[in-house]
């Protein structure tokens, strides 16, 4: 089943006041002061992310502490795309071959920045590591099965799912069947079959 969101670049979208407030964090030294991020503070999609990782992190009987490190990564999942030349990042249409080896490296970037900033560390699983496939065909490191860390491996599953049923310029949301039924096909193989177990149990396969 092709899946033409992998190619294509999602649409400019205005960052959250949440983001901002992270990037000026940063921007500032990254020194801990108190700052939280609060659900009026994040757009649709964003929401969408949190709470299902959030979910999912919870059925896998995640620790609290480590779910809140996995919130923040959620938060700053993309944050390397900052190191994208915008030529690419805002292209609209098909990138070639040469424009996703360039993105590619986004999660490099991410690890970049965050590793710099000693509060932000411990968010850095999602960020550096959602790429990564279960076979170890993903990027950038080639990690495979338990090396990518459970909030990676959990973020992976719902950053699909959340694009397969988001509309897109180039095609309508999947229905929830047809987002399912990829889901299992790459069970195994893109995704930990004990996360997508568990994400089935968070988001079950709807009655046809």
């Amino acid at each position: 089943m092709p899946l033409p969101f992998l190619h294509q670049r999602r649409p400019a979208q205005p960052r959250s006041r949440g983001l901002g407030q992270v990037l000026h964090w940063l921007r500032n030294g990254g020194r801990p002061a108190a700052f939280d991020i609060t659900d009026e503070e994040v757009n649709g999609t964003t929401r969408q992310l949190v709470e299902l990782t959030v979910q999912v992190a919870r059925e896998m009987r995640m620790r609290e502490s480590e779910i809140k490190h996995a919130r923040l990564g959620v938060f700053l999942h993309d944050i390397g795309m900052s190191g994208i030349p915008d030529d690419v990042l805002f292209k609209a249409g098909s990138l070639n071959k040469r424009e996703r080896r360039i993105v590619s490296e986004h999660p490099n970037y991410a690890h970049e920045l965050l590793s710099s900033v000693p509060a932000l560390a411990s968010a850095l699983d999602i960020p550096y590591c959602h790429h990564e496939k279960w076979d170890g065909t993903g990027y950038p490191q080639g990690l495979k099965h338990a090396e990518i860390p459970l909030a990676a491996r959990i973020f992976a599953v719902v950053d699909v799912w959340v694009a397969l049923r988001s509309d897109r310029p180039y095609r309508p949301a999947w229905t929830e069947e047809d987002a399912h039924v990829y889901i299992l096909q790459r069970s195994g193989r893109d995704f930990d079959p004990a996360v997508v177990e568990a994400f089935l149990r968070v988001q079950p396969v709807p009655d046809v």
